[in-house]
C-alpha cells in the first residue's frame, strides 16, 4: 500500500490505486486529472444518467468506470486512497469501508490543494456560511478582475478547483466556494484568507447536531494565513475564528452593517469603509463605495459586499478596485430579483432562499410582506424566523411537502397572520396541479395590497415539486409575467 499523507503535485503518483466516489462534475475532474498524473483511477456512482460519455472518454485514458445501481456497495480490494464528491455521508457504506481499513479520504477540495502547483502557489481567498456564499465569491472574483487579477470563482460554484490548479497558465489569485460537506473532507489547505458569513440551521438532515454542522464550517480558518473574515452579526463566526489554528501573524477581522470598530470593514451613513487594512485605521477609515453602488440595498447583499470586499483587500486589493468590482456586479438569478411591480405591489423572486436564515435575510429586506414558501424543510425550524418577521408579514402562501412546517410556526408566533396552504381544503387546489405557481400567483395577488412585496422566498429546498430552486423561481417568474403582464 502506497502511503500518500504527504503527496503533492510532484510525488509519484503512478503508484497510487485511488477510488473516486462520485462521478458528477467534481468527481469528474479529480478522476480526469489523477488519471493525467498516471494514477491508476476507479471510479464509482449509483447513477449512470448523463453520464457515459464522460465515462468512455476516462476509460479510454486508462481508467476503470463503474455506474450503476450497487457500484458504490464494495470497495475494492486495493486502494491507497479514495477521493469522494461532497454530498457523499461519512457514514456511507464505501468510506466506512475506507475509515475500517485505514485508507485516507479526501474531497475533491483536499486533493485540489494537494495539486496546485509549487512553482506558482496560487492563494486562495476562501467563502462559506450558511447563506451567501455564492453572491460572495461571485462579488469578490469581479473585484479581483477589476484590480487586473486573473482570477475565476471555483469549488461549490464554477470551475472545479482541481481544474484551476491544474491549468497550463496559472492563475493569480481563486475565489473558492466552500460548503460544509466540502470542508468535512479536507484538512490541509491553508487559505490565504478565509470568510464564514454566518451559521444558521441547514442540512440537519446530514448533520446529527449544529454542533458538528458549525465545526466544518470553521475549518475554514485552518491555517489561514493572513486574515480570518467573521460576521460581527453573528458570535458563532468570531467563536470559530477564536477555535482556530491559523498562521502566526494573521488577523481577525469583522464586518458590520454598523459603525466599524478599529479592525473592521463597516457602513458609515452610506459609504461601505475599511478600518481593518489601512495604517491609519486608530483614526480615520477608508472609503470602499456606496450602498447605492451596489445592486441592491438589502441588508444581506450589503453584508456579502463588505465580505468580498475584506478578502479582496486581504490580498491587497486597492479600494478604487473593490469600488470598481462591486458597481460592476450583478446578482445570478432567483436571488432578490424583481420579476414585476403592478398596482404598488412588487413581485420579488428569492427563490435561492432555501433555509430559514436565507428566507430571514430576504424577508428583513421589505417592510410588508405576502410571503410565498414551503418545500422541503431538511430538518429545520422556522419558529425563529416567524417570532423575528412576524410585524412585516401580511400573509404566507404555502406549497410543498414541508408546508406544515411553516404553517404550524406561524401558527405558534403569528396568529393573526392568514396563512393559505396549497392543497388545504379551502383552496380547491391539490398538491398534484399542474401548474402550482399559478395557483400561487393568483393566491397572492388577491392577498397582496398597495406597497405590499409578495416574496418567494420559501426557506426550503425545491426538489419535491421542482427540478431544482431556479425551476422553482422561473415557474413564480413566468406566473407573474402571465398575470400582470
Amino acid at each position: 500500500m502506497t502511503a500518500v499523507d504527504d503527496f503533492d503535485r510532484t510525488s509519484p503518483w503512478e503508484s497510487v490505486r485511488a477510488v473516486v466516489a462520485g462521478f458528477g462534475v467534481s468527481g469528474f475532474a479529480a478522476a480526469d486529472n489523477l488519471t493525467h498524473l498516471g494514477a491508476r483511477v476507479t471510479a464509482l456512482d449509483e447513477s449512470s444518467s448523463g453520464k457515459e460519455e464522460k465515462a468512455e472518454l476516462l476509460e479510454v485514458l486508462g481508467a476503470t468506470v463503474r455506474l450503476g445501481e450497487g457500484a458504490t456497495a464494495t470497495l475494492p480490494d486495493e486502494v491507497d486512497v479514495v477521493v469522494t464528491s461532497p454530498g457523499w455521508r461519512p457514514d456511507s457504506a464505501l468510506l466506512a469501508q475506507a475509515r475500517a481499513r485505514g485508507i485516507p479520504v479526501w474531497g475533491e477540495v483536499e486533493l485540489a490543494w494537494r495539486l496546485r502547483d509549487p512553482a506558482h502557489p496560487v492563494p486562495w481567498l476562501a467563502v462559506t456560511g450558511t447563506n451567501g456564499k455564492t453572491t460572495t465569491v461571485q462579488m469578490l472574483d469581479s473585484i479581483l478582475r477589476a484590480a487586473g487579477l486573473r482570477s475565476v470563482p471555483v469549488g461549490n460554484v464554477g470551475l472545479p478547483i482541481v481544474e484551476a490548479v491544474m491549468d497550463p497558465t496559472p492563475y493569480d489569485v481563486l475565489a473558492v466556494e466552500l460548503s460544509s460537506f466540502q470542508l468535512h473532507y479536507t484538512s490541509s489547505m491553508s487559505a490565504q484568507a478565509a470568510a464564514v458569513l454566518n451559521v444558521a440551521e441547514d442540512h440537519l438532515d446530514w448533520y446529527p447536531s449544529m454542533a458538528e454542522y458549525a465545526a466544518d464550517k470553521g475549518r475554514i480558518y485552518e491555517q489561514v494565513q493572513r486574515a480570518c473574515i467573521y460576521n460581527v452579526a453573528d458570535p458563532a463566526t468570531e467563536a470559530l475564528v477564536r477555535e482556530a489554528d491559523v498562521v502566526d501573524g494573521a488577523r481577525a477581522v469583522g464586518f458590520t452593517l454598523g459603525m466599524p470598530s478599529v479592525g473592521m470593514l463597516g457602513v458609515v451613513e452610506d459609504i461601505l469603509v475599511d478600518r481593518a487594512f489601512i495604517e491609519e485605521r486608530q483614526s480615520s477609515a477608508a472609503e470602499l463605495c456606496t450602498i447605492s453602488d451596489l445592486a441592491t440595498d438589502a441588508p444581506h447583499f450589503v453584508a456579502n459586499a463588505l465580505a468580498a470586499a475584506a478578502l479582496a483587500r486581504a490580498h491587497g486589493v486597492s479600494q478604487q478596485a473593490v469600488r470598481d468590482g462591486l458597481r460592476a456586479f450583478r446578482p445570478d438569478g432567483h436571488r432578490i430579483a424583481v420579476v414585476g411591480e403592478r398596482d404598488g405591489v412588487r413581485w420579488v423572486d428569492d427563490s435561492k432562499a432555501t433555509n430559514p436564515h436565507a428566507a430571514l435575510a430576504s424577508l428583513q429586506a421589505y417592510d410588508s410582506v405576502v410571503w410565498v414558501a414551503g418545500g422541503l424543510a431538511k430538518g429545520a425550524r422556522f419558529d425563529d424566523l416567524v417570532e423575528t418577521v412576524r410585524d412585516r408579514l401580511r400573509a404566507a402562501v404555502l406549497i410543498g411537502r414541508d408546508a406544515h412546517v411553516v404553517a404550524e410556526a406561524l401558527a405558534r408566533h403569528a396568529p393573526d397572520v392568514r396563512v393559505i396552504t396549497l392543497g388545504s381544503p379551502e383552496t380547491g387546489v391539490t398538491d398534484g396541479e399542474d401548474d402550482p405557481m399559478t395557483w400561487v400567483v393568483a393566491t397572492a395577488a388577491e392577498l397582496a395590497q398597495p406597497g405590499d412585496t409578495v416574496l418567494l422566498a420559501p426557506g426550503c429546498a425545491s426538489m419535491d415539486m421542482f427540478a431544482n430552486y431556479a425551476a422553482r423561481g422561473d415557474a413564480f417568474a413566468a406566473a407573474v409575467r402571465a398575470r400582470i403582464g
